[in-house]
């Protein structure tokens, strides 16, 4: 079996689950895997999945949380993406659950840690659409300088007001990005390519792409930049990082724009600093609260605000990123479903095994999820002692630990046995034996 192929037959037992968990399974094979996908998630993704011959309900909407306990109770994996929560009341009726994929950047939709503790990891996709975001806040960028979103809502109105006040080039002007990862990165390339000048501030130590240059304070970014972009995770720190303080500091006339959190930025203070003319202009894309389906149900202080671009979080919704999020997340379920590989899983330990070669007879892999306590790894040693390990792999990450290993076995009775024996452990959380 090599390490892309899905596995032919899987046994699970999980002991650490409530009563009533449905994970300790009789062997099963990839086609009796069931995916549930939510939230359209785009077909690329589906067409992964189902080539692996695993079994996909796909859904173009959310569920309301009734809907989604009674379907989560049934599916080895689900894929969401932002509107869906899936918390620890609703995940503690997944008996069967096996793997989480989030077909988006943030996971703060998902209880990570109550997840972990069962032995499910949740994969993301952090990066594919860098460049939706950054092309984006480039496009805010221009039309705020020219005012193009008053002069188009005019326009609709009827009013035709050509004017040029307070209008101007992006030509020459400070750009200041607060957050220089892959979007901010990407979109200091774009901007200092329409000649502007790039400035950006991290809380880590990054390179510098071609002239932009870094700055040890936020205060002096916010003093420097006739545009100021923000590209931040969601984290304490980052709570109301803009608010009227840091609002006041920014030179009047200026604009801001912020495509990363809704939480980040004090909604009624950069309404009041709009109204006021302190600041020329805003574009924002995300919102402390947003509305779980699409309808008119927005509401926000920014509405009829001058010179206001809102933008309902679509700063990576284009049929590129989608594209590539549905090929990343979906690989990334069906490689631990089939082999137990969890790169990038942003809850569990970093394991991966290299594939085993085809020639090969009689071996299997066996996959295990346990509490990291000392003792553990010894007990899984002793159990595997009598057979030929070919290679294995153990990490943690807090409270948990992750185990792979490859063994030369006699038949399947040597797999009954050593299955039996390792989820019969006490710190068990769920073992897999795929082969």
């Amino acid at each position: 079996m090599g390490l892309d192929s899905p596995a032919q037959i899987t046994m699970s037992a999980h002991r650490s689950a409530q009563v009533g968990d449905e994970r300790s399974l009789k062997p099963f094979g990839v086609g009796d895997v069931r995916v549930l996908l939510l939230e359209n998630v785009n077909k690329t993704a589906v067409d992964i999945l189902t080539n692996a011959g695993f079994q996909v309900e796909h859904h173009t909407k959310a569920l309301s949380e009734e809907e989604l306990i009674e379907k989560i109770k049934d599916v080895h994996a689900i894929g969401i993406r932002s509107k869906t929560k899936l918390t620890a009341n609703i995940l503690q009726h997944a008996h069967k659950l096996l793997v989480i994929g989030c077909f988006c950047i943030g996971t703060n939709q998902v209880d990570l840690d109550f997840a972990a503790q069962r032995g499910i990891p949740v994969f993301n996709s952090p990066f594919s659409n860098s460049r939706s975001v950054a092309e984006m806040v480039l496009s805010n960028v221009i039309s705020l300088a020219r005012q193009i979103g008053d002069r188009s809502r005019e326009m609709h109105e009827g009013n035709w007001f050509k004017v040029s006040s307070r209008c101007y080039e992006i030509r020459g002007k400070n750009l200041g990005i607060v957050g220089y990862g892959h979007i901010g990165s990407q979109l200091s390339v774009l901007a200092e390519s329409m000649g502007m000048n790039v400035y950006f501030y991290d809380v880590l130590q990054m390179m510098p792409l071609g002239t932009s240059r870094p700055l040890k304070s936020l205060e002096e970014l916010l003093q420097i930049s006739d545009f100021v972009t923000l590209h931040v995770p969601e984290t304490p720190e980052t709570k109301r990082m803009i608010s009227e303080r840091e609002l006041n500091m920014m030179k009047k006339g200026s604009y801001l724009i912020n495509a990363s959190r809704g939480t980040v930025v004090d909604i009624p203070a950069l309404a009041s600093a709009l109204r006021s003319g302190h600041l020329g202009g805003c574009a924002v894309d995300v919102y402390p609260k947003e509305p779980f389906s699409n309808g008119p149900y927005f509401e926000s202080e920014l509405i009829g605000c001058p010179n206001t671009i809102l933008t309902p979080h679509i700063g990576g919704s284009t049929e590129e990123a989608q594209t590539l999020i549905g090929q990343e997340v979906a690989t990334a379920i069906s490689r631990f479903v089939s082999v137990g590989t969890t790169l990038n899983a942003v809850n569990y330990p970093q394991v991966d095994l290299r594939a085993i070669p085809a020639t090969k007879a009689m071996v299997m892999r066996l996959v295990n999820a346990h509490h990291n306590v000392p003792g553990v790894l010894g007990q899984i040693n002793n159990i595997l002692a009598p057979y030929n390990v070919e290679k294995q792999v153990c990490d943690n990450k807090g409270a948990i630990s992750y185990f792979m290993a490859d063994l030369s076995i006699g038949g399947t009775d040597d797999i009954q046995a050593i299955y039996n024996d390792i989820s019969s452990i006490g710190e068990n959380i769920i073992t897999r034996v795929l082969y």
